[in-house]
């Protein structure tokens, strides 16, 4: 008779965007494009340095800040039509629904917090074909009075949603920001580097990543899911 190892997390937490998903090298592209047409440049690493898990008010608040940009409807507008346009298709990462599928064979409690605008998270979600994985565990900053990353609210929101202690969660996050709340809010976190705009290993270390994986094929054999060769 096989033994199942013991799982050594009571939930696990994701980030959405660079996590399960890459999406966020499509939408710098096209933030960048749009920003110049306004007069606005960014050499691309210091623009991704500046919004990877950043909120989307906090982003505009810093342009607003540092360079005198006032966001308009006519913008915005744009803004949306050419990230709908671009994200017509968003399949996930490699291996990232065969982790959540592991997880819930090992009836593991998992769920997304995301600093995605409310009414885009679940959308993209459901693009992705991971929506109904989650089920009702899908949150982010409006679940929190918009105190996004890095801020530990939502995180720790997020594990109190599932009836865990956060001590006892694994966060997985991409960014400084995410990596920062994870920390922050008592959660073991650990960095991932599994998408095209990773920032660094070292610097999601310095935020406060206990671990570092860098696919979901490293995390499912961290975690004891799966074992074999990476794939």
């Amino acid at each position: 008779m096989t033994t199942v190892p013991h799982f050594p997390f009571a939930a696990v937490l994701f980030d959405f965007d660079g996590v399960l998903v890459d999406t966020e090298h499509i939408a710098h592209g096209i933030w960048l494009a749009l920003l110049a047409e306004q007069g606005l440049h960014f050499e691309r690493q210091a623009f991704v340095d500046r919004v990877t898990g950043q909120t989307l008010g906090n982003l505009y608040a810093e342009l607003e800040r540092d360079f005198g940009f006032k966001r308009t409807d006519a913008f915005e507008e744009e803004m949306t039509r050419r990230i709908s346009a671009a994200f017509a298709e968003m399949p996930p990462l490699p291996g990232a629904r065969q982790t959540l599928e592991l997880l819930q064979k090992r009836q593991v409690p998992f769920a997304v917090a995301s600093n995605s605008e409310h009414q885009h998270l679940r959308p993209k979600l459901r693009l992705a074909g991971l929506e109904e994985l989650f089920g009702e565990h899908v949150y982010d900053p409006s679940y929190v009075g918009g105190r996004g990353k890095p801020n530990p609210d939502l995180y720790q929101y997020t594990a109190q949603q599932l009836g865990q202690d956060i001590t006892r969660c694994l966060v997985i996050e991409d960014s400084l920001p995410g990596v920062r709340a994870g920390a922050a809010s008592g959660a073991v976190t650990w960095g991932f580097s599994g998408a095209n705009h990773t920032i660094g290993t070292e610097r999601l270390r310095q935020a406060g990543a206990s671990d570092l994986v860098a696919s979901h094929a490293e995390l499912q054999e961290k975690l004891g899911l799966r074992s074999g060769p990476r794939q």
